[in-house]
């Protein structure tokens, strides 16, 4: 659902990123990802990026998994 912004259109290789990152840490089907918009499937990515650091146990540095870096 759109909030009647402007219109922001991603580029294919960003959205490749995010669905490759999601799917392979949660192993969710593509089609359900897809599904998301652009904001979620960006939470989803920071998300697995902070279970990530935690494991890590790297809290402050950026983790080598982190695609999308922080924000």
């Amino acid at each position: 659902m759109r909030n009647g912004g402007p219109l922001v259109v991603h580029s294919p290789e960003r959205i490749y990123e995010e669905v490759g990152f999601i799917a392979y840490y949660f192993h969710w089907p593509h089609d359900d990802i897809m599904n998301m918009e652009h904001r979620e499937r960006r939470r989803w990515c920071d998300e697995i990026s902070k279970i990530n650091r935690k494991l890590n146990d790297e809290p402050d540095k950026q983790n080598v998994f982190d695609v999308f870096g922080k924000r």
